[in-house]
């Protein structure tokens, strides 16, 4: 990542997100390149990557954004702009007319939902249809999406089973197997969906592969992936590809910043930090994992040992251990590396705790808080 936010340190008010115009950039025009080579068209997804102060630059690059309900397309059209596809598992009756005027693509998890939906539909509206493709590779359960039991998306037995004069409405499928993978994974998806569903393909419009694509990791094999989008755009060319990706996006584009603001001793050094794993970033104990940080390293490695914990009362709130060559002092700066996809739009005011601000490191140095949270985001949620 960009250590241009060093020498910003000491004057940033703290906790606070920092995106990094130019790292965002620099993963849109990559996205950018392989959409113009494959002729698909690359959505924003709103889940993984929501951060407005540069949202603006979205469909300079890509063709617009996804959405998981009412507030997403709200979001999606005030900020983004461009083409606005929304799925949930379950649609709520007082938001869809909503839902409909917003939205291009609308897609529905099941049969029951399309059925319920089908005469609300606006004639400005593509219908859309989730498929479970029943394979995946992720190893983390809770970010399966064709899991056992998985509430996302229709199988093929229970596809089979439905009234098929509803079929006639559909003009897309659209699938979602993966999280943080490469393209292989992708491939093996792919062919068992084809397997399953590929009888239907010659009545629809488009397809969608959903997101979960790690494509701006710096292994990504892009190269794989161009061939695969290639090769089914020529077995089946009526149909247009879509793909949604949210951390591809945000992927280290941007650091969170917190101040340590004690250092206590249990048999080992704890720093106690006004950045919260709970709070702020939440997915370091759902994966778990940890952050990398600025000038130190994750374990033992280095002379100087120490336990980041954060300051809410939750005994669990600890995003990891490090080490550093030299020893770490209160009100010192601490920079938590790729913390900009899935954590604004997953953030709480758990226990008072402070949200961090929002900062953009522009590509000409200069940087700026464009959005300060306080006492008002607490107030008003409880």
């Amino acid at each position: 990542m960009s250590y241009k936010i060093k020498k910003h340190l000491k004057n940033i008010e703290t906790p606070i997100y920092v995106c990094e115009e130019e790292l965002l950039e620099n993963n849109l025009k990559l996205l950018k390149s392989i959409q113009d080579e494959t002729n698909i068209k690359i959505l924003l997804a709103l889940k993984g990557f929501a951060f407005s102060p540069l949202l603006n630059m979205i469909t300079k690059y890509l063709k617009g954004s996804c959405a998981s309900g009412l507030y997403e397309a709200k979001y999606a059209k005030e900020f983004v702009g461009g083409e606005i596809h929304t799925y949930s598992p379950a649609f709520k009756e007082s938001e869809f007319e909503e839902i409909a005027n917003l939205s291009n693509h609308i897609v529905f998890n099941n049969f029951n939902q399309l059925s319920k939906y089908i005469d609300k539909i606006k004639s400005s509206n593509s219908i859309g249809f989730r498929i479970n493709p029943e394979v995946s590779t992720v190893d983390v359960d809770i970010y399966n999406p064709c899991g056992v039991y998985s509430r996302l998306g229709t199988t093929k037995k229970e596809f089979e089973k439905s009234d098929k004069s509803l079929l006639k409405y559909i003009d897309g499928f659209h699938f979602h197997a993966l999280c943080e993978q490469d393209s292989d994974a992708l491939d093996t998806v792919l062919q068992k969906f084809e397997l399953n569903f590929k009888e239907y393909f010659k009545d629809l419009k488009w397809v969608n592969f959903g997101g979960g694509h790690h494509i701006t990791k710096k292994d990504y094999d892009i190269e794989r992936l161009i061939k695969i989008i290639k090769e089914f755009k020529n077995r089946y060319p009526h149909l247009e590809v879509y793909m949604e990706l949210g951390e591809a996006v945000g992927w280290q584009t941007g650091t969170l910043v917190g101040t340590i603001l004690d250092i206590t001793k249990n048999d080992i050094d704890i720093a106690i930090l006004d950045v919260s794993a709970e709070a702020h970033m939440p997915d370091t104990l759902a994966m778990p994992y940890t952050p990398e940080v600025l000038g130190g390293k994750i374990g033992s490695e280095l002379k100087y040992k120490y336990r980041f914990a954060g300051n809410s009362c939750l005994a669990g709130d600890i995003i990891g251990d490090y080490s550093f060559n030299e020893p770490l002092k209160v009100g010192d700066k601490v920079v938590f590396e790729d913390q900009i996809h899935y954590t604004i739009v997953k953030n709480n005011t758990f226990n008072g705790i402070k949200l961090p601000n929002l900062g953009v490191l522009y590509k000409d140095g200069t940087f700026k808080v464009e959005k300060e949270f306080g006492y008002e985001e607490y107030r008003d949620r409880n």
